[in-house]
């Protein structure tokens, strides 16, 4: 994981939360994120991803229901 993203996770206490999600979302996120050609594209996703981690019912823009 990226220093930056774990920093983050870490800063918003989402690091529980990250953890909880199945592997593949973990993975999903992190490709996602880092994908992103320029800064501020990564940091628009990781703000996503942060905000859908606290609301807890979003994955990548989709209904998510933990089991």
């Amino acid at each position: 994981m990226p220093e930056f993203v774990w920093q983050a996770l870490v800063e918003a206490n989402l690091v529980d939360k990250y953890r909880r999600r199945p592997p593949y979302q973990q993975n999903d996120y992190i490709g996602w994120i880092v994908r992103g050609n320029r800064e501020e594209t990564r940091q628009k996703r990781l703000q996503q991803m942060l905000c859908e981690l606290a609301a807890g019912e979003k994955y990548m823009s989709m209904e998510y229901h933990a089991r």
